[in-house]
């Protein structure tokens, strides 16, 4: 299945490519008409938003990435491989810890809350809202969403590497050794944590060594979600992209794939990306900005 998933993905990803190289024929750029967006919101019975970094940003959420993207002297993609975390899994442990403890700090936005409030309004009138999101963070169920499909994962979830069990976590910290470690500054040392002191699976007296059931750089995608994003893209009558850069696969391909079919796929973020124009509409700024207005309420909604 899996080999299936990425051979897929791979014929798809060069398809893609081609198609985003190709002019447009009348090279005019996406509308920016909100009402004719409003338009085709108030009919379409199945929509698909699928977010990225750009969402959580606006809740004060370090991102990683770009210039000062760093966690001491490394970058995400320094810590996030399964191979740092065979190296070093308490200085990966403190780089989640601190994630996970800034990140109860932080609430949803106006663009979460636009969000969850459009799928519950929705439901009551027999229509979907789905969320496709590659963030990690878990704002969007905080705000209330109920159809959320993480597929990278959540910074809440963790797996045993001796017995594959899955499972919420909260904790604050998550092991009495993290206490106090994972602070961000260069000058920092690390805290060398023995490995018996790190996160323990509690699943029927397993005790193996707990990782962040997060998908790591060079780790392929949970097919079982990748086949439920590919049932939600394949049903939907209308795409929001919101707050994503277009740049990260296989989610990339998600809203390109849904406008080349055919449906109206409309982008909500700070800047053009490399999908931009293959898109029908585009609504630039904050999405904490954009996004409320474009999914209030409808005239044409009942009460």
């Amino acid at each position: 299945m899996i080999l299936h998933q990425i051979s897929r993905r791979g014929l798809f990803c060069s398809r893609l490519h081609a198609h985003l190289r190709k002019p447009r024929q009348d090279m005019t750029r996406p509308s920016s008409d909100l009402a004719a967006f409003r338009d085709i919101f108030s009919k379409a019975k199945k929509i698909a938003i699928i977010t990225g970094a750009g969402v959580s940003a606006e809740s004060g959420v370090p991102t990683f990435r770009g210039a000062g993207g760093y966690w001491r002297t490394w970058q995400a993609q320094d810590l996030a491989t399964p191979e740092a975390f065979s190296r070093n899994p308490s200085r990966v442990w403190e780089f989640y810890h601190y994630r996970r403890e800034v990140m109860l700090t932080k609430n949803p936005n106006p663009a979460h809350l636009a969000i969850a409030e459009c799928e519950e309004r929705l439901s009551k009138q027999g229509r979907e809202v789905t969320v496709i999101t590659q963030n990690i963070d878990e704002l969007h169920r905080r705000a209330g969403s109920k159809n959320v499909l993480e597929i990278h994962g959540s910074l809440f979830r963790t797996r045993c590497l001796t017995c594959g069990h899955e499972a919420n976590n909260y904790k604050s910290p998550i092991c009495a050794a993290l206490e106090g470690k994972g602070a961000p500054d260069p000058h920092t040392q690390d805290a060398q944590i023995p490995v018996d002191q790190l996160p323990r699976c509690e699943h029927k007296g397993c005790h193996g060594l707990l990782r962040p059931a997060v998908v790591w750089f060079g780790e392929t995608l949970d097919s079982r979600i990748l086949t439920k994003v590919e049932q939600v893209m394949d049903s939907c009558d209308l795409c929001l992209v919101v707050g994503t850069s277009s740049v990260v696969y296989p989610a990339a391909m998600f809203a390109p794939q849904a406008a080349a079919a055919g449906i109206p796929v409309a982008e909500f973020n700070m800047e053009d990306t490399p999908a931009t124009m293959s898109f029908k509409f585009q609504f630039c700024g904050p999405c904490g900005t954009t996004l409320p207005p474009a999914l209030a309420r409808h005239k044409t909604e009942p009460e």
